[in-house]
């Protein structure tokens, strides 16, 4: 082959290895904004072919269904971004809106039973968090334990029964309204507006990735890793907390029932959002799609009068996608 040729067929080759390694702006587009399109397209398909889906009314129950579980979600995002993660919050929200309801239901004074069940949230958190990493207890048998414990608590202070609400002043804290929005709604939005801007621009927020991409960099780093931990557990029990008592306002009762399984509704709203399980990745507009994704399905079955039973297949279905789809893109992370 004559040097003009070699060089005419090095040229091809170079450009055909460019076009094949540039990439697709529509591989590049799903790969990025992949959820929110999806919701997007689910959200259009079920205005259309749902009756009474995309009526006002519907659309705020909606947003009030998911207020608990996407306040929570904003502090379990941060969890797992430091490679943790919380299975007590389902039982610490049915704690707290038990505590408030007895402190208020004995003292009258609303200012004193929120107050109560905030720091009771906070004492919970901050116990996960020293458990974990001082003690160094695995998260999984921490938590776990502090579920179990939490929700014996719940019982065993009411006495196994529902604590009625009367207080008319504590009760508009879930049913008030500020220009035709709930007041959980409203709550709702400060939370993830705050977390946001914790997670993207704050020394908090970048922390608590670095130490969940890889705690022992941080902490040569200067990162004091194991009190950030705990921070950050003992804001997931105030939030947690105040969720609780929104919930006790709402049914106007603590339930010491309240909220099982709110801690997997949670987890998979955080994992359907980019939150990943491995730790180090989060975006909290992800989490928002996540939980509203999470909310759109439930709401969808309860107008069709789904059983159930099917909910909580739907929800495993659900969980078990989202695990499967954040393993899925951490291999394609790591080649």
């Amino acid at each position: 082959m004559s040097p003009q040729n070699q060089a005419s067929t090095v040229q091809t080759s170079t450009k055909i290895s460019k076009l094949i390694s540039k990439p697709n702006p529509f591989i590049s587009l799903l790969a990025k904004q992949g959820m929110p399109l999806a919701y997007l397209i689910l959200f259009a398909v079920l205005s259309l072919t749902v009756e009474n889906f995309f009526s006002s009314t519907n659309l705020i129950g909606l947003m009030l269904s998911v207020s608990q579980i996407g306040m929570v979600a904003c502090t379990m995002m941060m969890c797992l971004a430091s490679r943790d993660f919380d299975l007590s919050v389902g039982s610490t929200i049915a704690f707290a809106g038990v505590l408030g309801a007895l402190v208020l239901e004995r003292s009258d004074s609303v200012a004193l039973a929120i107050s109560a069940a905030v720091l009771a949230g906070a004492l919970i958190g901050a116990g996960n968090g020293v458990l974990i990493a001082y003690l160094r207890v695995n998260a999984l048998i921490a938590t776990l334990a502090t579920m179990l414990m939490v929700r014996g608590l719940a019982f065993i202070v009411s006495n196994g029964q529902a604590v009625g609400i009367s207080n008319e002043s504590f009760m508009s804290f879930g049913d008030a309204r500020v220009a035709g929005l709930p007041m959980p709604v409203i709550v709702l939005a400060i939370c993830f507006l705050i977390f946001g801007v914790l997670l993207n621009h704050t020394v908090f927020g970048r922390n608590t990735l670095a130490i969940g991409g890889n705690p022992e960099a941080a902490e040569l780093a200067g990162v004091k890793v194991r009190a950030l931990r705990v921070w950050i557990f003992l804001i997931q029990g105030v939030v947690t907390a105040i969720a609780g008592l929104i919930l006790a306002s709402r049914i106007t009762s603590g339930q010491p029932n309240a909220a099982q399984g709110f801690e997997l509704d949670v987890i998979s709203a955080c994992v359907l959002g980019g939150v990943s399980l491995q730790g180090g990745k989060a975006k909290i507009s992800g989490v928002l799609i996540g939980v509203l994704i999470m909310g759109t399905v439930e709401n969808v079955m309860n107008l069709k009068d789904v059983d159930t039973f099917y909910q909580y297949l739907m929800r495993g279905l659900i969980l078990l996608a989202a695990v499967m789809f954040d393993q899925f893109r951490t291999r394609g992370r790591h080649g």
